[in-house]
């Protein structure tokens, strides 16, 4: 993986963890995650202005990539109904370059190196040891351990379908766009039927989530599209997932959630992996 992907993976990892704080801190998760979702949208048309169209044969990845990602924020939208951001992300996010890695290997034929998978299981592991972290009572929160878990499912079935989409369409920015709009249009329709008052909240109370939320996660999941072109999906995924180290960040000194010693080593252990990975052949 060369400088260039490494660090351009790592700032959506930040970026990633930012807006997926901002839905959680929100007192309406479902408003905060149709807000970023919908604020996709504009800087998706304005994208397709000045890059050309996926191509025809990409068309089947962009459809399923849309459904995914839709069941995603689904998912994702209940685990944070359910558990505290320094659990439920960790978890969600682990478990998804474990998938893809086994499934790159096995199905795909892709060869990863042994320091290469080394880095995907240390990052994988310290991430999902999340898992045995206890609520403020002291209490395990099974019922988010699995809804994060699930969302794991879905963030790794549309990585491998993404990545082989945008390498499929020509223009990673261009498929990326098409299924922001895509997902956008299921969003609006989901609010709209579950929730009638959510769309005109957006307009109102939560523009500065549809404006900054919105902006942050289209950068950070088109950074990582183009990253899938230039690098095995496997090993991008791995990184992204580093950005469980700005998520404890964010949710220990903005959101007051607590810190203790599983945090603190899952952490370590996530960033022992990324170094692994960058100085991997």
């Amino acid at each position: 993986m060369s400088t260039l992907v490494f660090v351009a993976v790592i700032g959506a990892a930040v970026l990633h963890a930012a807006w997926n704080a901002l839905v959680k801190s929100g007192s309406d998760k479902q408003v905060s995650m149709g807000a970023v979702v919908l604020g996709h949208m504009p800087i998706a048309l304005l994208v397709l202005f000045f890059v050309p169209m996926p191509a025809f044969e990409s068309m089947p990845y962009l459809a399923a990539g849309i459904l995914l990602h839709f069941g995603y924020q689904l998912f994702l939208l209940k685990s944070y109904e359910t558990g505290d951001l320094t659990q439920v992300y960790p978890i969600a996010r682990g478990s998804a370059p474990l998938i893809v890695a086994l499934f790159s290997v096995t199905m795909l034929g892709v060869h990863l190196d042994l320091i290469q998978t080394l880095a995907i299981l240390i990052i994988g592991g310290g991430i999902i040891s999340l898992a045995l972290v206890r609520q403020a009572d002291g209490q395990k929160n099974n019922q988010a351990a699995l809804l994060a878990l699930t969302t794991g499912l879905f963030i790794a079935s549309y990585s491998l379908i993404d990545g082989l989409g945008a390498r499929i369409s020509g223009t990673s920015l261009g498929f990326f766009s098409c299924l922001a709009i895509g997902n956008g249009f299921l969003m609006g329709i989901y609010l709209s039927l579950s929730a009638q008052t959510a769309l005109k909240t957006i307009a109102t109370k939560g523009r500065s989530v549809f404006l900054f939320g919105g902006s942050a996660s289209f950068i950070a999941y088109a950074i990582v599209t183009w990253a899938f072109t230039q690098a095995p999906i496997a090993l991008v995924t791995a990184l992204r997932e580093t950005s469980i180290v700005f998520a404890l960040l964010i949710g220990v000194f903005f959101l007051k959630e607590r810190l203790n010693l599983v945090k603190v080593l899952s952490t370590f252990t996530t960033l022992v992996g990324a170094v692994l990975l960058r100085f991997a052949k």
